[in-house]
């Protein structure tokens, strides 16, 4: 006995299920299973988005805090695009956060990196004329790339031409020249360090005389200060000496005009004393005033040249046959 199938209740069924699938398929995606709520936000990039789709997902510090609603050209501005992203509530995303567009390892597949605003600063918020806040945009790796890689070119491009420029055939045959030269220099150093080794331990020895030498220097110069105090006491005796002459050149001029006073007195000794005692006195002056200006040249020559106290006059030239 064959049964009997009602196609009506499942065909109802059917529709039943498929209605509910897609209803429990839009409560998951809406969030309300996780209990989570959204705040909308909007990036516009002056880049290209390739690899960037529908619900690809927004890292903040690489945590996933939401997705890529829709993705469209900027009204008014075809040189931008205009992302509308999905973040969760309590995402701190402040006035200076930045949106940069990441790819996720060698797959291409791009996301929406934020990069973390300041702690202190403000969380951003819609201006007057904006339906939602806007998140301010950095370039990506890739476009900075893609950036500097032709300057980065033109500068390769140019260091080779001079490169080329300096590298000529004379450049080229001189520089290897001068390394024939550095070569054969090398060559010689090595032959010669027997030599070099000794030059510098000789260097060596010099140095430490001359160290030793400028230890001692201190006690030479003290010497050399005696010396000199030697010679200003040896001056100053000369001086003595020649000024004791003086005074006894006075002393026998007082007594020549004593004598002068006591012969005026006596009359008849005077030509006694002028026949022979004056002759005397005469020479007696005279042998004093010799003495007095030899003390006078001597004390002269010291003071020109000091040196006649420690090492005498020179001896005078000799004679023809002597």
């Amino acid at each position: 006995m064959e049964s009997k199938v009602n196609f009506a209740a499942v065909g109802a069924f059917v529709i039943v299920f498929t209605v509910a699938l897609i209803a429990g398929v839009l409560w998951l995606s809406s969030g309300k299973y996780y209990r989570k709520s959204y705040d909308t936000y909007q990036v516009f990039m002056a880049e290209s988005v390739a690899g960037l789709n529908l619900n690809a997902p927004v890292r903040y510090r690489g945590v996933d805090v939401g997705r890529v609603r829709r993705i469209t050209l900027a009204p008014g501005n075809v040189e931008q695009v205009e992302l509308t992203l999905d973040i969760e509530r309590g995402t701190p995303v402040k006035e200076d956060t930045l949106a940069t567009l990441q790819t996720q390892g060698l797959t291409g597949i791009a996301y929406v990196e934020l990069t973390a605003g300041h702690r202190a600063s403000p969380p951003l918020v819609a201006r007057p004329g904006e339906p939602y806040p806007v998140i301010a945009s950095a370039p990506s790796l890739m476009n900075r790339l893609e950036t500097a890689l032709p300057v980065l070119l033109a500068d390769l491009t140019r260091v080779s031409g001079n490169l080329n420029a300096l590298l000529d055939d004379e450049n080229r045959r001189a520089l290897k020249a001068t390394l024939a030269d550095l070569a054969m220099l090398s060559r010689t150093l090595a032959a010669r360090s027997q030599a070099i080794d000794a030059a510098l331990a000789s260097g060596a020895r010099t140095l430490d005389n001359a160290a030793r030498v400028t230890a001692e220097l201190p006690q030479l110069v003290a010497r050399v200060e005696r010396t000199a105090d030697a010679l200003d006491r040896m001056a100053g005796e000369v001086g003595a000496a020649g000024a004791s002459g003086r005074a006894a050149l006075d002393s026998a001029k007082a007594a020549f005009d004593g004598a002068r006073g006591t012969l005026d007195g006596t009359r008849d000794d005077l030509r006694t004393f002028t026949g022979a005692t004056l002759p005397e006195v005469r020479e007696l002056v005279a042998e004093l005033r010799a003495l007095t200006a030899t003390l006078r040249r001597a004390g002269d020559e010291v003071e020109r040249n000091p040196s006649l106290l420690l090492r005498g006059r020179a001896p005078g030239k000799r004679g023809p046959g002597e």
